[in-house]
């Protein structure tokens, strides 16, 4: 019998151990998520990078942005001009077909 306790205490132990481990590391992932920046265009929002740099359509120098901030913000294409965009679902000015929202 006190063998079979000091086995229970042991696995106890064991996975209590475990689940404080697997927690603090999904908390610094968390944080990692947060942290990371894209860089946009101001002329130009379909235009995302990971590091600085100039737009490859203006120019201009790219702007950082939370990469949270970026995923709330939707961009809708035109499935037959991939030139036009919009921040707002409606109707491709050039075919009348319906703006698609764009996958990052």
């Amino acid at each position: 019998m006190k063998t079979f306790k000091v086995l229970m205490m042991a696995v106890l132990i064991i996975l209590s151990v475990s689940v404080f481990a697997q927690n603090s590391t999904l908390q610094k992932n968390k944080n990692k998520e947060t942290v990371e920046v894209t860089y946009v265009c101001l002329m130009h929002p379909d235009v995302i990078a990971d590091k600085s740099g100039k737009c490859p359509k203006c120019g201009r120098n790219l702007t950082p942005k939370e990469k949270m901030k970026m995923e709330a913000m939707k961009i809708y294409t035109c499935p037959m001009h991939s030139d036009v965009t919009s921040n707002k679902p409606g109707k491709c000015p050039k075919c009348g077909m319906g703006m698609k929202e764009k996958n990052k």
